[in-house]
């Protein structure tokens, strides 16, 4: 089955300093069904907000038609380390997404993203940091199973972790975890740094790819499509042949946009329309 624009999601993450609802009424003035949303400040970080708050956000997304395809928690920039050596951290960073595990449900999610973490990279204390990311990505799907929650693990590059930061260490802690509530996901950036490719994340993980960051590279930078060198029909084919439904999610981070957030999802789904329309 191919896949189509209903499968196109966008992300608020350039829309930090715009308002929520612009972001939410640009998604449906190009006519994307999705919204993967970015959880910080000020559109949706938890420590701010009420219970009555996080309703307020999915009445807004739901007015409009929209559905949310992926709650992401900003991981990577704030103190938040489930493999860090220090047990205060690491159950602070647990406590941080099991509250956001319980608003994906609140807000109609389905799945949330997180990452493995990461260890020192020196290398000292690699054999511990995997096994306490191991170990808190378990707890995590317990968790989420109970919220009916599919949590969805992002490959980070090389220079982000040391731990899950390519395709056979995502295989790798996959197996270990062995969890139904806890699969993989593609990360075009990392993943063409790794030089691996849609078909390959198919053919290693099958039904357990459940979620799709979609964005133009130069090679690194998470850019509008266009902008960048990658191949989208050639990734859009390859997902197709390999049976993958899920969603396509632009998460489009670079600060060239933040000026115009507009422009960078006009540019990208034109784009893409036109590779899916083929």
């Amino acid at each position: 089955m191919k896949l189509t624009r209903d499968h196109l999601s966008t992300m608020n993450i350039q829309y930090k300093y715009w308002p929520f609802t612009k972001f939410l009424d640009d998604t449906k003035k190009y006519g994307i069904p999705y919204v993967e949303i970015w959880g910080a400040a000020p559109h949706f970080h938890l420590e701010d907000m009420t219970y009555q708050e996080v309703a307020g956000v999915r009445r807004e997304i739901e007015k409009r038609g929209l559905k949310v395809s992926c709650l992401t928690p900003e991981q990577c920039v704030y103190p938040i380390n489930i493999a860090a050596e220090s047990k205060d951290e690491r159950r602070r960073s647990l406590k941080f997404f099991e509250n956001y595990i319980r608003a994906a449900s609140e807000i109609g999610a389905g799945k949330m993203l997180v990452t493995s973490g990461w260890g020192y990279f020196d290398g000292s204390n690699a054999k511990q940091a995997w096994e306490y990311a191991r170990e808190g990505l378990f707890d995590l799907a317990e968790c989420a199973k109970t919220h009916g929650i599919c949590l969805a693990l992002e490959v980070l590059r090389k220079d982000e972790s040391n731990l899950v930061n390519d395709l056979p260490s995502l295989k790798r802690m996959l197996q270990e975890l062995n969890h139904e509530s806890i699969g993989g996901m593609i990360d075009t950036i990392p993943m063409n740094l790794a030089k691996a490719t849609p078909a390959d994340y198919l053919r290693e993980l099958g039904n357990k790819l459940v979620h799709v960051h979609f964005i133009d590279g130069a090679p690194k930078g998470h850019l509008a499509w266009g902008d960048g060198i990658l191949d989208a029909a050639k990734y859009l084919q390859e997902l197709s042949d390999g049976g993958y439904q899920g969603i396509l999610s632009l998460e489009i981070t670079d600060g060239r946009y933040f000026m115009e957030p507009e422009a960078s999802i006009r540019q990208s789904v034109e784009m893409l329309f036109d590779c899916l329309n083929k």
